[in-house]
């Protein structure tokens, strides 16, 4: 494995059926509203076939440390509501597969992620850097679970009292230098 070369595991367990969680996750344009700590800004730029196979998004991205990632995807499977498959490029290059699948009430959410880090500054230090570059992985999907449980929560919400009650999703770090630099 080169340096650059990173294979991420993530596993989160929420209550939701699989087609609620399939349909947050795969609605690419509303991530920068439930899962604003990671994507400052989303961008769909071709909708892709019937079964969104083709569909091609641009992203501005983060994590807890102080740069950004600009990067597309392009959904190259789609199985709904269990799998969807993206391929990566721009800051990252690789290949990222969601898989979910029913456990009771529950729905277990599994995202399998191989990449190569070629943003300069991550290609460059990947060698030294690895386990920070890791950790700001981890980080960023840990919001992402604790953002897609408070949006499971808001989609079940019936009235607007109650939907004010459930906080806000994890909000970026370093805020005051992103929230006003959209790319798109």
């Amino acid at each position: 494995m080169a340096s650059n070369d990173y294979h991420f595991i993530t596993n989160w367990k929420v209550t939701g059926t699989c087609m609620e969680v399939y349909d947050i996750l795969s609605d690419s344009e509303a991530l920068a509203r439930w899962w604003p700590a990671v994507y400052l800004d989303v961008k769909e730029i071709e909708k892709g076939d019937a079964n969104s196979i083709g569909k091609k998004v641009k992203l501005f991205t983060k994590g807890w440390l102080p740069y950004t990632i600009k990067w597309d995807f392009e959904v190259i499977e789609n199985i709904k509501p269990t799998t969807f498959t993206i391929r990566a490029y721009g800051d990252f290059v690789g290949r990222g597969t969601w898989l979910l699948e029913k456990n009771g009430n529950e729905c277990n959410v599994k995202f399998d992620w191989k990449l190569e880090a070629e943003k300069p500054f991550l290609k460059t230090f990947s060698f030294i850097m690895k386990p920070i570059f890791s950790a700001n992985h981890k980080w960023a999907m840990e919001k992402g679970k604790e953002s897609l449980k408070l949006e499971l929560m808001r989609k079940r919400t019936v009235s607007s009292t109650a939907s004010i009650e459930i906080p806000a999703p994890p909000q970026p770090t370093f805020p005051h230098n992103f929230t006003n630099n959209k790319i798109f």
